[in-house]
């Protein structure tokens, strides 16, 4: 039998272990930067994807002082790169194989 754990945390556990406020954090959502599990602030769970999702967003805004909305799109091309980048890894592989 396999069992997967997920650890979520709340809004408030979130707001300290990325250091910012809570009014930011409901920025972050309304930006669509992160998704919640959850319908009010109250209820609000987060994944570790999330906080690490956060800290990226929170380390693109100081050090390029760029908006929010800025740090939202920039996050989309940097998943958007990790995605190509391991498809690309996938097929140099298969690729390998092929002329092997």
């Amino acid at each position: 039998m396999n069992t997967t754990l997920i650890l979520t945390l709340r809004l408030e556990e979130v707001c300290r272990c990325v250091e910012i406020s809570e009014e930011l954090l409901a920025e972050f959502v309304a930006q669509g930067i992160v998704a919640p599990q959850g319908d009010t602030p109250s209820e609000w769970r987060f994944d570790a994807n999330s906080v690490s999702t956060l800290k990226r967003a929170v380390r693109l805004q100081r050090e390029l002082d760029i908006d929010w909305a800025g740090v939202a799109v920039a996050l989309d091309l940097l998943r958007e790169v990790d995605t190509l980048r391991a498809e690309n890894r996938m097929l140099r592989q298969r690729l390998e194989r092929f002329l092997s």
